[in-house]
């Protein structure tokens, strides 16, 4: 739908633009690479919220299987994302404040998280932490429209529970108010600039890797 005013146009604009845009004890690890469309919805300050798809992708790399009780490490790590510099004739200056959700797995208690890698990014605005049952991944520096940039991976140790259970991986995020990724957009509209941030969750739930505990 087109607006007449640039202020109206610029939420669907930015839509557009960002649906283009937008890781001891045990047998051999194995790493696979699981697609992930995200389900996202930009809440501009002028106008109505716009939804849209971002297709994404995660290589998982942990051990088939683990004894009970043993340590083993899980490893997520974001495939590359670009960034587009012009949508419909609008600059996207940036995307910024980046956050991507994992949920602590089940059958395993987790021993420590890190992340490494990344590129892209400002590694010193990169940060890990444990925030209730999930694990949280923020990139607080900007990523300028054009660039392509990749997320760090995360590696999560653990310790396998019961024997007969699986410990699985998964993204978090379950709907818009709930997300499992979140950042903001920065576009120029006329003299001034518009952020609008953006909220995503996996559109279906999609297991990125699974370690049997024998």
């Amino acid at each position: 739908m087109r607006k007449t005013s640039l202020l109206r146009r610029a939420p669907i604009v930015l839509a557009g633009g960002l649906a283009i845009a937008a890781g001891l004890c045990a047998t051999p690890a194995s790493a696979a690479d699981t697609a992930v469309d995200f389900s996202c919805q930009a809440t501009p300050p002028i106008g109505s919220a716009q939804t849209f798809d971002l297709n994404a992708g995660v290589n998982a790399t942990a051990p088939d299987s683990v004894a009970a009780g043993s340590q083993f490490s899980i490893t997520l790590a974001p495939d590359a994302l670009t960034v587009p510099s012009t949508v419909s004739g609008y600059s996207i200056q940036s995307i910024n404040d980046i956050q991507l959700t994992i949920p602590i797995p089940a059958n395993a208690t987790l021993l420590g998280e890190s992340a490494s890698g990344g590129s892209g990014i400002d590694p010193s605005g990169t940060s890990v932490a444990v925030n209730g049952n999930d694990v949280v991944i923020t990139v607080n520096s900007s990523v300028a429209g054009g660039s392509t940039f990749t997320l760090p991976a995360l590696t999560l140790n653990l310790q396998a529970g019961a024997s007969g259970s699986t410990v699985q991986t998964t993204l978090g995020g379950t709907s818009y108010t709930d997300p499992g990724l979140t950042f903001t957009a920065t576009v120029p509209v006329a003299f001034f600039t518009v952020n609008v941030p953006t909220t995503c969750y996996p559109a279906s739930s999609q297991t990125l890797s699974t370690t049997t505990v024998s």
